[in-house]
């Protein structure tokens, strides 16, 4: 039911939208458990640690005059389902975003997920994860830490391999 004195569908004409704002959604979410390790018994880090890599990732390239992506973090688990009637539980950062066509028109998909990858895998570092999970507009894919990593950091090991997938 409509408020007294308005009229159902009113269109508020203060507000209209902003020339080149509307485009092809290009959602992105980065999934990282927040457990280090595998099992119950690893050190489980506050979300805030995940908000803090990334927060560092953004300042760094800003400092050295390249994009970053942004985004929101929100908390979540995830359930494994292993053997019955046990399930695993997971603590999960997510840091979810668009690239918006306003502001990201110049970034093209290659870069997107060049982007993504480099992020996911300083967030995975940061928090001691073998994998994390990378989803871009209808896809998704997981970046591994690379064994032969001894000595080098996930960032250069999977960002190297990012940019060599994304190649044409």
């Amino acid at each position: 039911m409509a408020a007294k004195g308005r009229r159902s569908g009113h269109h508020n004409p203060a507000y209209v939208a902003v020339r080149g704002s509307q485009g092809p959604r290009r959602e992105f979410k980065i999934t990282v458990g927040l457990r280090a390790g595998y099992g119950p018994h690893g050190r489980i880090y506050d979300l805030e640690q995940a908000v803090r890599a990334t927060d560092q990732w953004m300042i760094g390239r800003i400092r050295r005059g390249e994009t970053f992506l942004t985004g929101m973090f929100t908390r979540g688990e995830i359930l494994y389902a292993r053997s019955p009637p046990h399930t695993d539980r997971e603590p999960v950062a997510i840091f979810s975003g668009e690239a918006l066509p306003l502001e990201a028109r110049t970034l093209d998909d290659t870069t997107v997920e060049a982007l993504l990858n480099e992020l996911a895998a300083e967030m995975a570092r940061t928090l001691e994860q073998e994998e994390v999970y990378i989803a871009y507009r209808d896809r998704t894919w997981t970046l591994r830490k690379s064994p032969s990593s001894a000595g080098r950091t996930a960032s250069a090991v999977l960002g190297s391999r990012a940019h060599k997938r994304a190649r044409p």
